[in-house]
C-alpha cells in the first residue's frame, strides 16, 4: 500500500498530498523565512512527481529570489510552499501536514541569520548557511 500524507492551509482552501514517505526536513532560519512565516520554516523537500496540490488557483506565488517561489494561499495566507522552479523537487511546509507525518526534522539551516529571541538546543546539526 502506497502511503500518502496529506495536508492544507488554514482555512482549507488549498489542500495537497504527497504520495511515498517524507524526507527529513530541514528548519531554515534565513531572513526571509523568518519574514515569510513569523519565525523559522521547516519543510519537507519532496519529488514534483509525488506533491498533488488540490486549489491550486488559490495559490499565490511570490518570487523572493532570481531562484525561488514560495506559494501562499490567497485566501489567509498560510505559507505552503518552497519552490525552486530548476528542481525536481519542492519544499512543502511541514505545519500544514496532517499528523503522523512519520519523520523527524534533521538539521537547522542558515543559523547565522537566526532571530536573538530563541536558541537552538536540540542537538540536531547547525549549518551556518
Amino acid at each position: 500500500m502506497i502511503k500518502m500524507h496529506k495536508g492544507a492551509c488554514l482555512c482549507g482552501a488549498v489542500s495537497f498530498q504527497v504520495e511515498g514517505d517524507l524526507p527529513p526536513p530541514d528548519a531554515c532560519h534565513c531572513t526571509q523565512c523568518r519574514k515569510q512565516s513569523g519565525h523559522f520554516f521547516a519543510s519537507t523537500d519532496v519529488p514534483r512527481a509525488a506533491l498533488t496540490i488540490l486549489g491550486e488557483e488559490r495559490v499565490t506565488w511570490f518570487r523572493s529570489s532570481a531562484m525561488v517561489r514560495r506559494g501562499f494561499c490567497s485566501v489567509c495566507g498560510s505559507a505552503l510552499f518552497w519552490d525552486p522552479p530548476a528542481k525536481d523537487w519542492i519544499g512543502v511546509a511541514m505545519g500544514a501536514f496532517e499528523e503522523p507525518t512519520n519523520t523527524r526534522l534533521r538539521i537547522h539551516i542558515f543559523v547565522a541569520e537566526k532571530g536573538d529571541y530563541y536558541d537552538i538546543t536540540d542537538g540536531l546539526p547547525q549549518n551556518q548557511r
